[in-house]
């Protein structure tokens, strides 16, 4: 019997991939368990399981005393002598005191144990390879949904997508296919629990870095994201190399990586800005595609006051004021919207020297009636 309990073992372990000495380790603390529950003893008791052999023993370890309080867990020095004349006071006698049906019992426990450990092991499988996977992009497919969650299935395991991490603009159906980011992996008592989400601004990022090479490889970074889930993005990239457009890079050849991208966000809208650490510069590429005139910086508030044509203010804070929030998301600055007419009225406008000041003016001065439609190129998305 015994025999085909390493058999057992053996076929478990190569099969699950746990640890020899883990589940022997296990089992042997079960099996102590289990004697003592079966056979009403408080001894303490040490069980071996021979791996080689298959056999399975019990030892009760008592201590070696003067004098015998509790003839359960000590042993007098005399009767210890007896055994061995090397024991001394202080050392630890072991007694074998297997019963004769404890093989039954073993096999019972075993069973429980293994099932038990299998189950810890597949588990820890689980939460090894996706808490390695936090704030990374799966595909996943849609299985069931109730009121709080939609279940899906991340091959080993199911994810849960809550409804505040789900897109407004988007109906999932059971089979359906979707991409999710991770936001976190946690441990319970049923095992490792996966929460993913729709909405998550690193989900855009991970998308970009799918779709665009120079991102994966690090000729484009990423440096920041803002983003309205399933209505408008903005992201804003940047390369050290100047031979390569970053901007260029995400759009891609007549736009076919941005859109993929929209196309797995049902539709979302994604304005692409350069990155700049000059906040005059930043600021202005972070409110595309409105026109901007100047940009006054307050260092101490962090804080920015935008000047723009007056034709382009609607256009400057967006429908229901989203490209302003989005702008002063990116760039972590705070954002004031002012006209070109109401800058002048208040004196802020124009200013001897300015960041802007040179290419703007002169642009302004020499098309007083018209723009470059190239600054208003999504204005009527926007309105």
């Amino acid at each position: 019997m015994n025999t085909q309990l390493l058999d057992a073992l053996t076929s478990i372990i190569k099969e699950k991939g746990i640890s020899q000495e883990v589940l022997v380790e296990a089992l042997e603390a079960a099996l102590v368990s289990a004697y003592k529950r079966n056979f009403n003893q408080a001894q303490n008791v040490r069980v071996d399981f021979n791996t080689e052999l298959g056999t399975i023993r019990v030892f009760a370890r008592k201590e070696v005393v003067e004098e015998v309080y509790d003839p359960r867990l000590e042993i007098s020095l005399e009767d210890a002598k007896k055994i061995n004349p090397n024991y001394q006071v202080g050392d630890i006698v072991e007694i074998e005191v297997t019963p004769k049906d404890f093989g039954r019992i073993a096999v019972q426990t075993a069973k429980q144990v293994v099932t038990q450990r299998v189950r810890e092991a597949e588990r820890g499988v689980i939460y090894a390879e996706f808490i390695d996977r936090e704030e990374d992009i799966m595909t996943g497919i849609v299985q069931r949904t109730d009121s709080k969650f939609i279940y899906v299935s991340l091959g080993k395991t199911e994810a849960l997508l809550p409804v505040s991490e789900q897109m407004p603009n988007e109906t999932y159906k059971p089979h359906d296919r979707i991409k999710v980011y991770i936001t976190k992996v946690e441990k319970t008592t049923k095992g490792p629990q996966i929460f993913v989400s729709r909405t998550h601004p690193g989900l855009l990022k991970r998308l970009f870095e799918l779709e665009v090479p120079e991102i994966y490889d690090g000729t484009v970074e990423i440096k920041s994201v803002a983003r309205e889930a399933g209505d408008r993005s903005k992201i804003s990239v940047h390369s050290d190399n100047p031979e390569v457009d970053p901007v260029g890079a995400c759009v891609g050849p007549k736009g076919q990586r941005v859109q993929a991208i929209v196309n797995e966000l049902k539709g979302e809208k994604i304005d692409i800005v350069r990155w700049s650490a000059d906040p005059v510069e930043f600021v202005a590429n972070a409110l595309s595609p409105a026109k901007v005139l100047d940009v006054i910086v307050n260092e101490e508030e962090k804080a920015t006051t935008v000047i723009v044509p007056d034709y382009q203010l609607s256009l400057a804070i967006g429908k229901r004021g989203q490209n302003a929030r989005l702008a002063a998301k990116l760039t972590n600055w705070k954002i004031d919207i002012k006209s070109q007419t109401e800058a002048e009225a208040l004196g802020i406008y124009p200013r001897e020297q300015s960041a802007l000041l040179d290419s703007t003016d002169a642009y302004m001065n020499n098309n007083e009636d018209e723009y470059d439609p190239a600054f208003d190129l999504f204005k009527n998305e926007i309105e």
